[in-house]
């Protein structure tokens, strides 16, 4: 048996979410605030709610060790939270720890290393823990209601030495994991030089967009791999992108996971990035670029002439 473990924070779900509780057929723990405002409806056919408060990894790993002992098998999204909570659960169960996989199963994980572009097959003997990449998989419908109830946390298990909340932040788009980024702004071979890598981080922070890349890019280091969108990079599934210069080779589009809406500049109107966009201009996306900041430059005199 497999159960996905979901991090909430104040009922917010992270990337993920439905990749993990489909790998898991359904079932799924979550653990966090808020977990009772979550709608699952359609998306799993077993939840278990355990409310815990603010992200305190140790302690949650406690709490929930007792709870799944007797799950052999269990998966967390590859989230920032999940990346945390996974080892230390790994820990206080005494598992393994298969980090990173694109498939789990009992018998079988697969796992990304060397930046994606090596795929190693494991086969585990007894329980573990893992995290699934998000985007993958894709979510699986589940008909009817699910069967819903309340786990209570052992609050004697929650002393101890953790790391505590201090403060928390708003993503900054300029840093934040591509896998979380809800607006990105992705360049292509059909951008000339690495400035315009620069110019398009720019543009993508005025728009509050993170800045992403295709391989071809990373490949020239004009660019780190860890902004590489792709298959063989960051799975990512944004609500809207805005894509400069990208023909869209399989290995590009088949990471983009399903956005809202995508406008694509490119100069080949017969491109597979345009046939697949909701706007797709016909222009070059160098010349196109400057324009924007021309325009962004001239927006941002005008309110500081305004304001002065």
């Amino acid at each position: 048996m497999m159960i996905a473990v979901v991090p909430v924070r104040e009922g917010v779900l992270p990337a993920g979410t439905d990749d993990t509780i489909a790998e898991c057929d359904g079932r799924v723990l979550l653990v966090g605030s808020g977990v009772d405002q979550v709608d699952l409806t359609g998306r799993a056919r077993a939840v278990d709610l355990m409310e815990v408060g603010t992200v305190e990894v140790g302690r949650w790993a406690r709490q929930l060790a007792p709870i799944l002992g007797a799950i052999d098998h269990v998966v967390l999204p590859h989230c920032p939270d999940g990346r945390d909570l996974a080892p230390a659960l790994a820990l206080q169960l005494d598992r393994p720890l298969y980090s990173g996989a694109t498939a789990v199963s009992p018998s079988s994980v697969l796992l990304a290393r060397s930046g994606g572009r090596e795929l190693h097959g494991v086969r585990p003997f007894g329980p573990f823990v893992a995290t699934l990449q998000p985007g993958i998989r894709g979510a699986e419908s589940f008909d009817g209601e699910p069967e819903v109830r309340t786990v209570r946390a052992d609050t004697d298990t929650a002393s101890g030495h953790h790391a505590v909340t201090v403060e928390l932040l708003p993503p900054d788009v300029r840093t934040m994991d591509l896998s979380e980024a809800d607006r990105i702004v992705g360049g292509g071979a059909g951008l000339d030089s690495e400035a315009r890598f620069t110019q398009l981080a720019r543009f993508a922070e005025d728009v509050g967009a993170t800045m992403g890349a295709t391989r071809v890019i990373t490949d020239r280091s004009w660019v780190h791999h860890d902004k590489q969108i792709g298959t063989t990079g960051v799975v990512v599934d944004p609500t809207l992108y805005l894509s400069f210069g990208i023909s869209g080779a399989v290995q590009h589009t088949a990471g983009l996971g399903n956005p809202d809406h995508i406008v694509s500049v490119n100069t080949d109107p017969h491109c597979p990035m345009m046939q697949m966009s909701d706007l797709a201009i016909v222009s070059d996306a160098n010349a196109t670029l400057d324009e924007l900041a021309r325009l962004i430059a001239d927006r941002d005199t005008a309110a500081t002439e305004t304001h002065a």
